[in-house]
């Protein structure tokens, strides 16, 4: 969902995965698998560094909104197009 200078997303992780790759939609979220394990946080900075990644976006500009110690996350993409991102991500248009 757009926001003032970003773009939203509503994210199911699914960590100790064999790899960290984009699962597709789950509802209204957008299931990620990462292959590192939910200990000591390491598992929300696989998730916003491998976004940071893929939406060829600083790391700065990828920040965790909500759901640090759920599976269920709100990360928020700051200078970014609510477009490109679901087009990047494979996400359809809602």
């Amino acid at each position: 969902m757009p926001v003032a200078g970003g773009v939203r997303l509503r994210i199911r992780v699914q960590p100790r995965a064999s790899r960290t790759e984009v699962a597709g939609p789950h509802g209204d979220e957008l299931r990620i698998r990462l292959a590192a394990p939910p200990v000591d946080g390491a598992a929300n900075d696989a998730l916003l560094r491998f976004l940071a990644e893929v939406l060829r976006v600083p790391r700065a500009h990828v920040v965790l909104i909500a759901g640090g110690a759920s599976r269920s996350k709100v990360v928020e993409v700051r200078g970014a197009d609510e477009g490109n991102v679901r087009a990047q991500l494979g996400f359809p248009n809602a």
